[in-house]
């Protein structure tokens, strides 16, 4: 089963990005253990580029899942997100310099895309390790939210696979060494979980294109 894994790189702010550690240090693993199937990238933190990327990825890789990585500074928690919301509406300039605000992802799109991750397994799998998680239902207006629209876009309706985004939150004070282990954890998880809900049918099946 193939999946692919995203994250961002820094921005204005977060001179770290954790999504890109996280995404950097699974590519390690799986480079070491070829039945991982796992394909990642990191993904400019821009609207164009980092949109165009994406699509490319999720085009030519064809991947039977999607799991994206951002980072939610004022999270305290991962959070599994549910919706994609058809807007970009934020004063932060991405790394070209461009602020979207008020302007619709997807002129002729739906307001709203929902993941179609296991979300509630997720996070039930998640407690059981002891890694705080929770389902949220605003991925924001910035490009996370707009990284999630998109992957959602490419897979609905003829493509539609398992896909959605989760929000790290910001290390704060906290021993980043230690914090990125137990987000890879948290990731390594996240995956199993898609991958064994996959196998048991539960998941959405892609549809090949003849």
């Amino acid at each position: 089963m193939k999946i692919l894994v995203t994250g961002f790189n820094s921005f204005r702010g977060v001179p770290v990005n954790p999504s890109e550690q996280v995404v950097r240090a699974l590519a390690e693993r799986s480079r070491r253990d070829a039945r991982a199937e796992l394909v990642t990238a990191v993904l400019a933190t821009e609207y164009v580029a980092g949109t165009k990327r994406l699509r490319r990825l999720i085009r030519t890789v064809r991947p039977d899942a999607i799991l994206c990585l951002g980072v939610a500074l004022r999270r305290e928690s991962i959070s599994l997100e549910r919706v994609a919301l058809n807007l970009d509406d934020d004063s932060t300039p991405d790394n070209a310099g461009l602020i979207r605000q008020g302007r619709k992802i997807a002129p002729r799109g739906p307001d709203v895309y929902w993941s179609t991750l296991p979300l509630e397994a997720l996070q039930k799998a998640l407690q059981r390790r002891g890694i705080k998680a929770s389902v949220s239902n605003h991925a924001g207006t910035f490009l996370c939210n707009h990284a999630f629209y998109v992957a959602r876009q490419e897979t609905a309706p003829r493509r539609r696979i398992p896909c959605g985004f989760i929000h790290l939150p910001g290390a704060g004070g906290r021993q980043r060494g230690a914090l990125l282990r137990r987000f890879v954890q948290a990731i390594e998880c996240c995956l199993q979980v898609i991958r064994k809900e996959k196998s048991r049918g539960k998941l959405p099946v892609r549809i090949r294109r003849g």
